[in-house]
């Protein structure tokens, strides 16, 4: 119940943000086949009641199964920023999905809500860095 209390903040946030009247593009990446299918399929089931209209704008949420692979992680993402133009990309929720997905949201300039635990995702991107440099890290020289 929190992680549908915490989708529906950000998306919230993406409208007040001042974001076009438009539909509101979300796009999911979730481990239903695979080993991580175990986290990925109740998620799915979470976000059957993610609501259809927030603020009075129409909500999409495009989910594609990562089967728990990173590459194809980074496929779903290359495809939710190229073709689907999404505003938001959630997943997933394996951290070596998540990390893998997070370069290309960064290039993309599209904000990702990691659905597992992935500070240290942030060790292999350069822009991830800078942004969380007063953030203590594990691999931090200071």
């Amino acid at each position: 119940m929190k992680l549908v209390r915490t989708l529906i903040t950000a998306a919230v946030t993406l409208v007040a943000a001042g974001a076009a009247l438009a539909d509101i593009n979300i796009g999911v990446s979730l481990s239903l086949t695979g080993p991580g299918s175990g986290l990925g399929i109740p998620m799915q089931n979470q976000f059957k009641l993610f609501p259809k209209e927030i603020a009075g704008e129409k909500v999409n949420l495009i989910i594609l199964d990562d089967a728990s692979d990173p590459g194809k992680g980074v496929s779903n993402a290359r495809r939710f920023v190229t073709e689907d133009k999404v505003d938001l990309i959630i997943g997933s929720c394996l951290t070596p999905v998540a990390g893998a997905m997070t370069p290309v949201a960064t290039e993309a300039k599209t904000v990702q809500l990691a659905a597992s635990p992935s500070a240290a995702t942030a060790r292999g991107c350069s822009a991830c860095r800078r942004a969380t440099k007063s953030w203590p890290t594990p691999w931090s020289s200071t």
